[in-house]
């Protein structure tokens, strides 16, 4: 699994998608082509199901017509965002060419226009302003959906909050708000973000601690590249360079296509090639910082 930043868990991204497509859907009546609002939820059933299927650009094209057919259709406008964020997860993440990020906040934002109260599709917007670098339009959207008692998908909320709040400099608050998120034990990009949160606080001991929670969270977090990333450069900073060195073998053994694994290699590269010191620690200018 790797995370773009979804973000990186980047996605972070499409973490917990599937469960509200599946909360999103229903039964229609099947195409009528006399009957638009018929015809767009026929056309937005084949869009789900194919995109369920990996089938991505079939997906596309049914959510356009599903649009198309009714611009009142809140669940097409959504599914339409979440097809579009698909193609930001491959090796390149958001510089991919056919990652636009303009058009996902757009159908976001139609979904919310179509239905006001469509809680999902707030959490999407924010996690879309945040890849775009608007975080404090972000934490505009965001914060009011931390506070909602009908969301039933806080930790999403609060994770999206959190990770606005970090990169727009404001560590105490969105650490405090990270927190929050992984209440849900489960939610390893939370325990990611946080790691991020408590290392640019500059506490390396605590991040090293959330980094390897976001691993071993869930069975489905074991593969979070960016997080065994993080883990290997904390752990050169705490002079663990034989824990570290493993953490990056394994973060390019995940893979070597993207830039996370690239900086694994590159990170391997300068641990094998940097001399002892007396005290037989190997010394290597510090990893980069996650920015």
């Amino acid at each position: 699994m790797r995370l773009r930043d979804l973000s990186t868990h980047r996605v972070a991204p499409l973490a917990g998608l599937a469960v509200m497509l599946v909360a999103c859907s229903g039964k229609s009546s099947g195409p009528e082509v006399k009957n638009p609002e018929r015809q767009s939820d026929a056309e937005y059933d084949l869009a789900r199901d194919t995109f369920q299927k990996g089938e991505t650009r079939q997906a596309l094209d049914h959510v356009q017509k599903a649009v198309a057919y009714n611009e009142e259709n809140d669940r097409a406008h959504y599914l339409h965002a979440v097809i579009l964020l698909a193609f930001c997860s491959g090796p390149r993440g958001f510089d991919g060419p056919d990652c636009r990020l303009a058009d996902i906040e757009k159908a976001a934002r139609a979904a919310l226009k179509a239905n006001p109260d469509f809680r999902d599709a707030k959490n999407l917007l924010g996690q879309v302003l945040i890849n775009a670098k608007k975080y404090k339009d972000a934490i505009a959207v965001l914060e009011p959906l931390t506070k909602d008692p009908a969301y039933v998908f806080p930790h999403y909320a609060w994770g999206n909050l959190g990770w606005a709040q970090v990169l727009d400099g404001q560590l105490d608050a969105g650490i405090s708000s990270l927190r929050n998120s992984v209440t849900e034990p489960r939610f390893c990009v939370g325990h990611y973000r946080l790691g991020i949160g408590l290392e640019k606080k500059g506490d390396a001991a605590m991040a090293e601690q959330s980094f390897s929670s976001a691993i071993t969270a869930d069975p489905q977090c074991a593969e979070l590249q960016d997080a065994w990333e993080s883990r290997a450069r904390v752990r050169v900073k705490l002079g663990k360079t034989a824990e570290a060195r493993e953490d990056y073998e394994h973060c390019a053994k995940i893979s070597k296509e993207t830039a996370t694994g690239q900086t694994c290699v590159r990170e391997l590269a300068k641990l094998a090639s940097a001399p002892p010191s007396s005290s037989g620690v190997v010394l290597i200018p510090f990893a980069r910082r996650h920015t």
